[in-house]
């Protein structure tokens, strides 16, 4: 009992759940036609199922039994189009999740000037810095007035760091990971989502996209809306393309929750860092629900 126990721990380290809940979810999203077993995935990723069975509903909320029925009862696109519900509307009808208490990320946003923004960050001072999260290694972004990028890394710091500065090319930029540990907490920690201390969010970007990421802000935790109902609530009905493309670049994942727009009647599209991160965020979402 004692080798078990420490050869489940070593398979599983502190800082490589996600990894194997990834994984599970790519298995199961590709391969469902296939209904592979808790012992099939298992012996895939080699992790005892035992294990995997713990963390994966750990995360999810779910089995991955009940996952895999969803994904094929579900599948995605015919059951959301039919019923016309959002995707994880649609989960928590067909019994996923049990209602509970619901959190959500409390913010408070403020968007830079046009011509700050214009000025391609010239005069900011931006600190940045590297840490876990449940997603995987994480990139956070501050500026004297609050949180201005959050990214993932997925083991290239350089590109990652590349593709959020080059937003902001005339801005300097600080490597300081002690100013940005707080906000690793305050994001991705539960206990830590308050209504009264709300976490100041800086939006960058020009007018459409900042009320574009405006509009992702109203969207509650176990909800989804549409590109053609960011649109509408923008006042621009028929700027579905553009409201992708502003979508696309939210600088901001997880806080400014652009994992919860869906394409052309509730289809996951694609997401910046990954689908499959994408469906993770959903996952770890609903289970807050409970």
């Amino acid at each position: 009992m004692t080798m078990i126990a420490t050869l489940e721990k070593d398979i599983t380290p502190e800082g490589r759940e996600y990894d194997t809940v990834r994984e599970v979810i790519e298995i199961l999203t590709e391969d469902y036609r296939e209904q592979p077993t808790l012992e099939d995935i298992a012996r895939r990723i080699g992790q005892p199922p035992t294990q995997l069975q713990k963390v994966f509903t750990r995360w999810a909320g779910l089995s991955p039994k009940a996952f895999l029925q969803a994904v094929t009862l579900d599948h995605a696109k015919r059951l959301l189009g039919r019923e016309g519900l959002p995707l994880l509307e649609t989960a928590l009808e067909l019994g996923l999740s049990g209602p509970g208490r619901l959190h959500d990320l409390f913010v408070t946003h403020e968007a830079m000037s046009p011509g700050e923004w214009k000025a391609k960050g010239a005069g900011l001072v931006i600190r940045y810095g590297f840490h876990r999260s449940p997603f995987g290694e994480t990139l956070v972004m501050i500026t004297d007035r609050g949180l201005a990028g959050l990214a993932f890394a997925d083991g290239d710091q350089d590109a990652c760091f590349r593709d959020m500065a080059e937003r902001w090319p005339a801005a300097g930029f600080v490597r300081d990971e002690q100013a940005t540990q707080p906000y690793i907490a305050r994001v991705f920690d539960p206990a830590c989502w308050n209504r009264d201390q709300p976490l100041r969010v800086v939006l960058i970007g020009s007018d459409f996209q900042v009320r574009v990421w405006q509009s992702l802000l109203k969207i509650p935790l176990g909800r989804a809306v549409t590109y053609s109902d960011i649109a509408a609530d923008i006042g621009q009905p028929a700027a579905s393309r553009a409201v992708g493309a502003a979508v696309g670049r939210n600088p901001i994942s997880f806080v400014v929750p652009c994992h919860r727009a869906l394409g052309k009647n509730g289809a996951l599209t694609g997401y910046h860092w990954g689908l499959t991160r994408k469906r993770a965020m959903l996952g770890w979402e609903a289970a807050q629900l409970g």
